[in-house]
Protein backbone atom coordinates (compact mmCIF):
# COMPACT_ATOMS: atom_id res chain seq x y z
CA UNK A 1 0.00 0.00 0.00
CA UNK A 2 3.09 2.34 0.81
CA UNK A 3 4.37 1.75 -2.42
CA UNK A 4 1.13 2.62 -4.55
CA UNK A 5 0.78 5.66 -2.14
CA UNK A 6 4.64 6.52 -3.45
CA UNK A 7 3.58 6.47 -7.17
CA UNK A 8 0.25 8.24 -6.55
CA UNK A 9 1.15 10.79 -4.70
CA UNK A 10 3.77 12.59 -7.51
CA UNK A 11 1.39 11.56 -9.99
CA UNK A 12 -1.43 13.46 -8.64
CA UNK A 13 0.31 16.04 -8.28
CA UNK A 14 1.76 16.41 -11.61
CA UNK A 15 -1.72 16.08 -13.24
CA UNK A 16 -2.88 18.79 -10.81
CA UNK A 17 -0.12 21.31 -11.52
CA UNK A 18 -0.57 20.71 -15.00
CA UNK A 19 -3.64 21.68 -14.62
CA UNK A 20 -3.39 24.42 -12.62
CA UNK A 21 -0.16 26.19 -13.97
CA UNK A 22 -1.82 26.70 -17.76
CA UNK A 23 -5.04 27.89 -16.70
CA UNK A 24 -3.43 30.59 -14.63
CA UNK A 25 -1.23 31.05 -17.40
CA UNK A 26 -3.51 31.88 -19.79
CA UNK A 27 -4.47 35.00 -17.46
CA UNK A 28 -1.33 35.47 -17.49
CA UNK A 29 -0.37 35.40 -21.13
CA UNK A 30 -3.73 37.53 -22.45
CA UNK A 31 -3.05 40.16 -19.57
CA UNK A 32 0.79 40.47 -20.85
CA UNK A 33 1.89 39.40 -17.41
CA UNK A 34 4.11 36.50 -17.99
CA UNK A 35 7.70 38.95 -17.25
CA UNK A 36 6.08 39.89 -14.62
CA UNK A 37 4.98 36.08 -13.32
CA UNK A 38 8.77 35.16 -14.46
CA UNK A 39 9.44 37.73 -11.54
CA UNK A 40 7.64 36.55 -9.03
CA UNK A 41 8.70 32.85 -9.49
CA UNK A 42 11.76 34.15 -8.69
CA UNK A 43 10.79 37.02 -5.91
CA UNK A 44 9.75 33.80 -3.69
CA UNK A 45 13.14 32.60 -2.89
CA UNK A 46 13.74 35.07 -0.32
CA UNK A 47 10.35 34.32 1.63
CA UNK A 48 10.90 30.80 1.66
CA UNK A 49 14.25 31.04 3.58
CA UNK A 50 12.81 33.05 6.04
CA UNK A 51 9.68 31.47 6.56
CA UNK A 52 11.96 28.24 6.91
CA UNK A 53 14.35 29.90 9.30
CA UNK A 54 11.48 30.88 11.72
CA UNK A 55 9.27 27.92 11.65
CA UNK A 56 6.88 29.28 9.22
CA UNK A 57 5.13 27.58 6.05
CA UNK A 58 7.37 28.18 3.30
CA UNK A 59 4.23 28.71 1.06
CA UNK A 60 3.06 31.91 3.27
CA UNK A 61 6.58 33.56 2.97
CA UNK A 62 7.07 32.71 -0.84
CA UNK A 63 3.92 34.18 -1.40
CA UNK A 64 4.69 37.60 0.37
CA UNK A 65 7.72 37.72 -0.85
CA UNK A 66 6.75 37.19 -4.80
CA UNK A 67 4.28 39.89 -4.36
CA UNK A 68 6.52 41.77 -2.42
CA UNK A 69 8.79 41.64 -5.61
CA UNK A 70 6.07 42.38 -7.54
CA UNK A 71 4.83 45.79 -6.03
CA UNK A 72 8.83 46.94 -5.50
CA UNK A 73 8.90 46.39 -10.02
CA UNK A 74 5.89 48.18 -10.28
CA UNK A 75 6.19 50.97 -7.98
CA UNK A 76 10.00 51.74 -9.26
CA UNK A 77 8.91 51.54 -12.97
CA UNK A 78 6.14 53.96 -11.97
CA UNK A 79 7.83 56.09 -10.04
CA UNK A 80 11.00 56.44 -12.24
CA UNK A 81 9.67 56.04 -15.58
CA UNK A 82 12.37 53.47 -16.30
CA UNK A 83 12.01 50.88 -19.10
CA UNK A 84 9.43 48.18 -17.45
CA UNK A 85 11.85 44.77 -18.71
CA UNK A 86 14.93 46.25 -17.62
CA UNK A 87 13.22 46.67 -13.87
CA UNK A 88 11.75 43.57 -13.59
CA UNK A 89 14.68 41.55 -14.91
CA UNK A 90 17.05 43.56 -12.13
CA UNK A 91 14.64 43.30 -9.58
CA UNK A 92 14.54 39.17 -10.64
CA UNK A 93 18.15 39.16 -10.20
CA UNK A 94 18.23 40.98 -7.24
CA UNK A 95 15.35 39.04 -5.27
CA UNK A 96 16.83 35.57 -6.70
CA UNK A 97 20.25 36.55 -5.41
CA UNK A 98 19.38 37.99 -2.32
CA UNK A 99 17.63 34.26 -1.63
CA UNK A 100 20.50 32.29 -2.30
CA UNK A 101 22.36 34.44 0.23
CA UNK A 102 19.85 34.06 3.08
CA UNK A 103 20.18 30.44 3.26
CA UNK A 104 24.36 30.60 4.23
CA UNK A 105 23.73 33.48 6.46
CA UNK A 106 20.57 31.85 8.26
CA UNK A 107 22.32 28.59 8.84
CA UNK A 108 19.84 26.87 6.61
CA UNK A 109 20.08 23.18 4.79
CA UNK A 110 17.71 23.50 2.37
CA UNK A 111 18.16 21.64 -1.56
CA UNK A 112 18.46 24.30 -3.61
CA UNK A 113 18.33 22.33 -6.78
CA UNK A 114 14.71 20.77 -5.62
CA UNK A 115 13.94 24.20 -5.00
CA UNK A 116 15.00 25.62 -8.06
CA UNK A 117 13.78 22.50 -10.19
CA UNK A 118 11.31 20.85 -8.43
CA UNK A 119 11.80 16.92 -7.27
CA UNK A 120 8.43 15.03 -7.70
CA UNK A 121 8.98 12.04 -6.11
CA UNK A 122 9.62 13.83 -2.80
CA UNK A 123 6.10 15.53 -2.28
CA UNK A 124 3.72 14.74 0.51
CA UNK A 125 -0.01 15.31 1.30
CA UNK A 126 1.34 18.37 2.85
CA UNK A 127 2.31 19.79 -0.95
CA UNK A 128 -1.13 18.10 -2.48
CA UNK A 129 -3.13 20.67 0.04
CA UNK A 130 -0.93 23.69 -0.99
CA UNK A 131 -1.96 23.09 -4.87
CA UNK A 132 -5.64 22.54 -4.11
CA UNK A 133 -5.67 25.92 -1.98
CA UNK A 134 -4.01 27.50 -4.75
CA UNK A 135 -6.85 26.14 -6.96
CA UNK A 136 -9.01 27.76 -4.91
CA UNK A 137 -7.66 30.92 -5.02
CA UNK A 138 -7.95 30.92 -8.61
CA UNK A 139 -11.06 29.32 -8.96
CA UNK A 140 -12.36 32.94 -6.68
CA UNK A 141 -10.35 35.18 -8.51
CA UNK A 142 -11.89 34.09 -11.61
CA UNK A 143 -15.14 33.78 -10.10
CA UNK A 144 -15.54 37.29 -9.06
CA UNK A 145 -14.10 38.91 -11.45
CA UNK A 146 -14.12 37.08 -14.98
CA UNK A 147 -15.96 39.81 -16.83
CA UNK A 148 -13.23 42.58 -15.38
CA UNK A 149 -10.23 40.14 -16.10
CA UNK A 150 -11.23 40.23 -19.39
CA UNK A 151 -12.14 43.71 -20.17
CA UNK A 152 -8.72 44.80 -18.84
CA UNK A 153 -7.05 41.78 -21.07
CA UNK A 154 -8.78 43.79 -24.05
CA UNK A 155 -8.00 47.55 -23.62
CA UNK A 156 -6.20 47.99 -20.45
CA UNK A 157 -6.43 51.86 -20.99
CA UNK A 158 -10.43 51.66 -21.67
CA UNK A 159 -10.38 49.85 -18.42
CA UNK A 160 -8.87 52.09 -15.97
CA UNK A 161 -10.90 55.23 -18.22
CA UNK A 162 -14.18 52.88 -17.54
CA UNK A 163 -13.31 53.06 -13.85
CA UNK A 164 -12.16 49.61 -13.05
CA UNK A 165 -9.87 48.77 -9.87
CA UNK A 166 -6.91 48.00 -12.10
CA UNK A 167 -4.30 48.19 -9.61
CA UNK A 168 -6.25 46.09 -7.30
CA UNK A 169 -7.03 43.49 -9.85
CA UNK A 170 -3.06 43.31 -11.04
CA UNK A 171 -2.50 43.04 -7.31
CA UNK A 172 -4.68 40.62 -7.01
CA UNK A 173 -3.56 38.42 -9.95
CA UNK A 174 0.67 39.11 -8.20
CA UNK A 175 -0.67 37.21 -5.36
CA UNK A 176 -2.63 34.11 -7.09
CA UNK A 177 0.49 34.11 -9.71
CA UNK A 178 2.26 33.55 -6.34
CA UNK A 179 -0.01 31.34 -4.63
CA UNK A 180 0.16 29.06 -7.76
CA UNK A 181 4.09 29.35 -8.46
CA UNK A 182 4.28 28.17 -4.79
CA UNK A 183 2.46 25.38 -4.77
CA UNK A 184 3.87 24.26 -8.11
CA UNK A 185 7.57 24.29 -6.41
CA UNK A 186 7.35 20.24 -5.49
CA UNK A 187 6.83 19.72 -8.80
CA UNK A 188 8.87 21.97 -11.10
CA UNK A 189 10.58 24.13 -9.32
CA UNK A 190 9.89 28.04 -9.13
CA UNK A 191 12.19 28.10 -12.07
CA UNK A 192 11.18 25.69 -14.38
CA UNK A 193 6.82 26.59 -13.40
CA UNK A 194 7.03 29.86 -15.89
CA UNK A 195 7.54 26.98 -18.93
CA UNK A 196 3.82 25.17 -17.86
CA UNK A 197 2.40 28.54 -17.28
CA UNK A 198 3.03 29.60 -20.59
CA UNK A 199 4.07 26.59 -23.51
CA UNK A 200 0.40 24.38 -22.77
CA UNK A 201 -1.59 28.19 -23.59
CA UNK A 202 0.06 29.39 -27.03
CA UNK A 203 -0.55 26.20 -29.37
CA UNK A 204 -3.99 27.18 -29.67
CA UNK A 205 -4.75 30.59 -27.86
CA UNK A 206 -5.71 32.13 -32.19
CA UNK A 207 -8.19 29.40 -32.44
CA UNK A 208 -10.25 30.12 -29.23
CA UNK A 209 -13.24 32.89 -29.13
CA UNK A 210 -12.94 33.10 -25.09
CA UNK A 211 -11.20 33.28 -22.09
CA UNK A 212 -12.74 30.77 -20.80
CA UNK A 213 -12.06 27.97 -23.95
CA UNK A 214 -8.64 29.37 -23.64
CA UNK A 215 -8.23 28.13 -19.93
CA UNK A 216 -9.90 24.46 -21.04
CA UNK A 217 -7.36 23.73 -24.03
CA UNK A 218 -4.57 24.79 -22.31
CA UNK A 219 -5.36 22.72 -19.15
CA UNK A 220 -5.91 19.86 -21.49
CA UNK A 221 -2.19 20.48 -22.95
CA UNK A 222 -0.77 20.97 -19.49
CA UNK A 223 -2.46 17.50 -18.28
CA UNK A 224 -0.78 15.82 -21.32
CA UNK A 225 2.74 17.52 -20.53
CA UNK A 226 2.89 17.43 -17.04
CA UNK A 227 1.48 13.79 -16.57
CA UNK A 228 3.31 12.46 -19.57
CA UNK A 229 6.64 14.44 -18.52
CA UNK A 230 6.35 12.61 -14.99
CA UNK A 231 5.49 8.73 -16.63
CA UNK A 232 8.40 9.26 -19.23
CA UNK A 233 11.05 10.18 -16.36
CA UNK A 234 10.26 6.72 -14.44
CA UNK A 235 11.15 4.23 -17.11
CA UNK A 236 14.31 7.18 -18.16
CA UNK A 237 15.25 7.30 -14.28
CA UNK A 238 15.60 11.43 -15.38
CA UNK A 239 14.21 13.68 -12.82
CA UNK A 240 10.64 14.87 -13.98
CA UNK A 241 10.42 18.40 -13.53
CA UNK A 242 13.90 19.50 -15.81
CA UNK A 243 12.27 16.74 -18.19
CA UNK A 244 8.58 18.62 -18.33
CA UNK A 245 10.24 22.04 -18.81
CA UNK A 246 12.00 20.30 -22.04
CA UNK A 247 9.10 19.08 -23.14
CA UNK A 248 7.04 22.55 -22.86
CA UNK A 249 10.11 23.67 -25.31
CA UNK A 250 9.24 20.49 -27.94
CA UNK A 251 5.65 21.63 -28.11
CA UNK A 252 6.25 24.88 -29.09
CA UNK A 253 8.79 23.39 -32.48
CA UNK A 254 5.86 22.86 -34.33
CA UNK A 255 4.42 26.17 -34.19
CA UNK A 256 7.90 27.92 -35.33
CA UNK A 257 7.80 26.04 -38.05
CA UNK A 258 4.32 26.54 -39.47
CA UNK A 259 5.19 30.62 -39.08
CA UNK A 260 7.72 30.05 -41.76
Amino acid sequence: MDEIVFWLLPLLMALLVGILCPVMGTLLVTQRRVLQANLISHAVLPGLAVSVAFGFDPAVGGVISGILGSLLAERLQRSSKLNEEAVINTVLAGFLGLGVLLIPLLGLRLDLEALLFGDLLTVGWLDIGRVLVACLAVALLLGTRYRQLVYLGVDPEGAAAAGLPVRGLRLAMSAVTAAVIVSAMAAVGVILVIGLLCAPVLPGLRRVKSLRAAMVQAAVVGLALSGGGFLLALPLNLPPGPLIGVACVVLLCPLARRST
